[in-house]
């Protein structure tokens, strides 16, 4: 990957973090900008096109979850959020408004840039157009990409942040087929910590909440010896 095309943004009131974190993304090849409250963030993102954003939550005007959803009504770029927050109900609201992860303070900045390095592999080469809404077999299944939606026949399906990413990854290739590790890394990230079988189980949840018969599934198909695939006509 060349480093030099990708332009990330930083988003913190304190001026000692912007610094050390925008040293060290430097340090790896990025192009970095600054910003210092939520209104900076916001001009930012409408002047230059980033590659990702990296947001505290714990700004002096606007929230970082404010502005994750004033990003997110207009784009996709991947968004790292950086917090002191560390409860899972924190952490789950942030991906479920539009997060790609998550990292609490204190941290460390070579593991910031791994994680945006990780984020930007799964993110590059995203086929997936803004404002996308994908219905297949006439309704039956109904994924909303903007507002993290799924929809089984006329309900919400309650699916975790770890299913809704396996998911949304099939959706994006399909008829491609995925061994375990790929799902992991390109769905899951590189900072996952269980073993490939568990994909197993995420999909088997997956088909109890999307399948209308789990046990002979017409969507998340199993290639056997190989992986999974998602099939479904649009």
């Amino acid at each position: 990957m060349n480093n030099y095309s990708k332009k990330i943004l930083v988003v913190d009131d304190e001026k000692k973090i912007v610094e050390v974190v925008k040293s060290y993304l430097e340090h790896s090849g990025y192009e970095v900008y600054e910003a210092f409250t939520g209104k900076e963030a916001l001009y930012v993102f409408e002047k230059v096109p980033l590659s990702l954003i990296v947001l505290d939550l714990m700004l002096p005007d606007l929230s970082g979850e404010e502005i994750c959803k004033i990003i997110r009504k207009k784009s996709r770029v991947p968004i790292i959020m950086l917090t002191a927050k560390a409860e899972e109900e924190d952490i789950l609201k942030g991906l479920n408004i539009g997060a790609d992860d998550y990292i609490t303070k204190p941290f460390s900045p070579k593991q910031l840039v791994a994680r945006v390095t990780a984020v930007l592999r799964r993110t590059s080469d995203d086929p997936v157009p803004l404002s996308n809404i994908f219905s297949f077999n006439n309704g039956d299944l109904v994924i909303d990409s903007l507002k993290y939606e799924v929809r089984k026949g006329n309900n919400v399906v309650n699916l975790t942040p770890n299913e809704y990413k396996i998911l949304m990854t099939l959706v994006k290739y399909p008829g491609k087929t995925f061994t375990r590790d790929e799902l992991i890394n390109m769905a899951l990230g590189d900072d996952f910590d269980g073993f490939d079988r568990t994909v197993d189980t995420h999909i088997k949840n997956l088909r109890q909440k999307i399948e209308t018969d789990p046990k002979s599934p017409k969507y998340i198909l199993t290639v056997h010896g190989v992986g999974y695939r998602f099939e479904g006509a649009e």
